[in-house]
């Protein structure tokens, strides 16, 4: 099955931008509905951003018009590109992927937003 390595995280102050990536190992990744989850420190995991095998996306309100995801199949990666970051974005940030009801989970990147 497909692996997930993601990277990009850091600290960054508020009104940054920081860009994350996720690296698939399968080379059926095009097929994939992919995702980006975010989890805070006492929270639960929760939806960020997806991202259809046609490009369709969908966005947490929390987020809309701040960030953007995207990828590129031929290189087997999806990207979030993360605007005007704030203290309440700081969370342990992981790639999933999803394929006939399977999904697939990397081991996070942390983003931490200073205030």
């Amino acid at each position: 099955q497909v692996q997930l390595v993601e990277s990009g995280g850091g600290l960054v102050q508020p009104g940054g931008s920081l860009r994350l990536s996720c690296a698939a190992s399968e080379s059926i990744f095009r097929l994939y509905v992919m995702g980006w989850y975010r989890q805070a420190p006492g929270k639960q995991r929760e939806l960020v951003a997806t991202i259809t095998s046609g490009g369709s996306t969908k966005y947490a309100d929390s987020v809309k018009g701040r960030f953007t995801i995207s990828r590129d199949n031929a290189k087997n990666t999806v990207y979030l590109q993360m605007n005007g970051l704030k203290p309440e974005d700081t969370a342990l940030y992981y790639c999933n992927a999803g394929i006939l009801g399977i999904n697939h989970w990397g081991k996070g990147t942390l983003v931490t937003v200073s205030s």
